[in-house]
């Protein structure tokens, strides 16, 4: 039987249209929500997930977060239809669109791949917090970071760059929001099988994820979205009610010994 750790709270999902922004959407309507926003530009399978997921409950609005006015709307709407906004999972972002090896760095990738992963962050974080402000709701904002903010990579260094930056971007809004009551934290997965990860390491349909996450585990078993899913509900939920400016780190211990 499902849990109502969420009974009642409406929240945003960017990114909500795949991996662990689906998986997260669909947990929050499993543990009471009282309404789901999943934000994307992937419109038909953003709008096939809202459907399954029931549109009594869930719904889907394009939006592009690297345009803040896309963003803006997005949050203005959700609190017009719903009357508050008590969680938003800041979670979309692209992959390096080259290697992007120091030597070779592409400024025209890294300038596109900013505009996602950190304007479209903070855009997100700016706009829920106004409207948690504005409504005295004591809300929950959750970023997805990465394993890889603490560590350097042999390629994809706009990447490591940009989750390094929502790691910080989450201290300093923590301690600026905490007066409100608004807690502000992070989430960092390690390797799970979802499209993007296919893309960042171009891996063919005709691989089987399950044993390249399962290599990139310390802990036996393969880890999925539902398990990064499952500890964006604790830090929304009141479980985690003086949890703030903390990154949560989901990644079978991979990387506990860096």
């Amino acid at each position: 039987m499902a849990d109502n750790k969420l009974q009642g709270k409406v929240a945003i999902v960017t990114g909500g249209a795949s991996g662990i922004g689906e998986a997260t959407a669909r947990r929050f309507a499993d543990r009471g929500a009282r309404a789901v926003v999943i934000a994307d530009i992937q419109d038909e399978k953003g709008l096939n997930i809202a459907a399954s997921i029931g549109l009594e409950v869930c719904a889907y609005v394009h939006c592009d977060v690297s345009d803040e006015e896309q963003v803006k709307t997005l949050v203005q709407s959700t609190v017009e239809k719903y009357g508050r906004l008590d969680v938003m999972f800041s979670n979309a972002g692209i992959t390096s669109l080259a290697d992007q090896t120091i030597l070779d760095f592409d400024f025209a990738a890294y300038e596109k791949l900013f505009a996602v992963n950190v304007r479209g962050m903070a855009t997100s974080v700016k706009h829920a917090a106004r409207a948690m402000v504005e409504e005295r709701v004591r809300g929950s904002i959750i970023c997805t970071a990465s394993v890889v903010a603490s560590m350097g990579t042999p390629l994809c260094t706009d990447y490591t760059m940009s989750k390094l930056a929502v790691v910080g971007l989450v201290r300093s809004a923590s301690l600026q929001l905490a007066g409100h009551g608004i807690r502000v934290n992070s989430v960092s997965p390690g390797t799970v099988g979802t499209p993007l990860l296919r893309e960042m390491f171009g891996i063919g349909e005709n691989v089987d994820l399950d044993e390249f996450v399962e290599s990139c585990s310390r802990l036996k078993g393969v880890m999925r979205a539902k398990n990064v899913a499952d500890a964006v509900v604790f830090l929304a939920s009141e479980d985690s009610e003086f949890v703030t400016g903390h990154d949560l780190v989901v990644d079978g211990g991979f990387f506990a010994a860096v």
